[in-house]
């Protein structure tokens, strides 16, 4: 039995498509414990008023969210909002049952992972330094743009403390804290799929997090090296 439980839990992590949403969701909200809330989709083909576009070429994925002007489509909660999100299987099964296609947006803060987030270049750059010196890292999410480490809840005092004695903090580093959110693997967004750089181990226990003060001078160093490693990229 365990092994066949084992199975199921490692085609989560490697299926793709609708199916590994809602089961991606699930496994989050009632395994982990990390609440959730389905993401705003895209709109495939479409163009603002007025676009042209080459013969054969392909419209861009739009936000389906108001804003025409939308800078992270398909990357952001809207209809139910971040407050919604939970870690009920009955209502995280009843949105992905109705709305297959979202992404799974994990409310990040209170008791649930943080997260840090730089341009992928900047990214790679970080990660090896801190392989380099051995340090114990915990999931890693990543997109054709950014990467984002996941880490041991952390409050503003704290942040705020970790960041004063540094002499330049760059723009492109996210704090995703309380009241934030990250889209988890496998969603596709505008920017692309979604995928995990450094999965989390597919057990019931929910994975294992690094203090942000163990990684933060790395991204620090690694976005202020790298060619607009400060400059923000979504």
């Amino acid at each position: 039995m365990r092994e066949i439980l084992g199975r199921r839990r490692k085609y989560l992590f490697r299926r793709t498509g609708k199916s590994a949403l809602i089961g991606a969701a699930l496994h989050c909200a009632t395994e982990w414990q990390w609440p959730v809330v389905p993401g705003v989709r895209l709109r495939s083909g479409a163009r603002p008023p007025g676009a042209r576009s080459g013969r054969g070429e392909r419209a861009a994925p739009r936000c389906s969210c108001p804003d025409a002007g939308c800078v992270v489509p398909g990357a952001h909660p809207f209809e139910p909002g971040l407050l919604a999100a939970t870690t009920d299987a009955r209502m995280v099964r009843w949105w992905w049952t109705n709305r297959p296609d979202a992404p799974v947006i994990l409310a990040t803060g209170g008791r649930a992972p943080c997260a840090v987030s730089l341009p992928a270049t900047a990214g790679a750059r970080a990660l090896a330094a801190l392989d380099h010196f051995g340090v114990r890292l915990g999931p890693v999410v990543a997109t054709p743009t950014r990467v984002a480490l996941l880490v041991a809840p952390y409050d503003l005092a704290e942040l705020g403390e970790l960041l004063h004695s540094r002499d330049e903090v760059p723009s492109s580093l996210r704090f995703h804290g309380d009241g934030g959110y990250l889209v988890l693997p496998p969603s596709q967004t505008g920017a692309g799929a979604v995928r995990w750089e450094r999965a989390p181990a597919p057990t019931p226990a929910a994975p294992w997090l690094p203090d942000v003060a163990t990684i933060v001078d790395a991204l620090v160093t690694a976005s202020n090296r790298t060619p607009d490693g400060s400059r923000l990229a979504y």
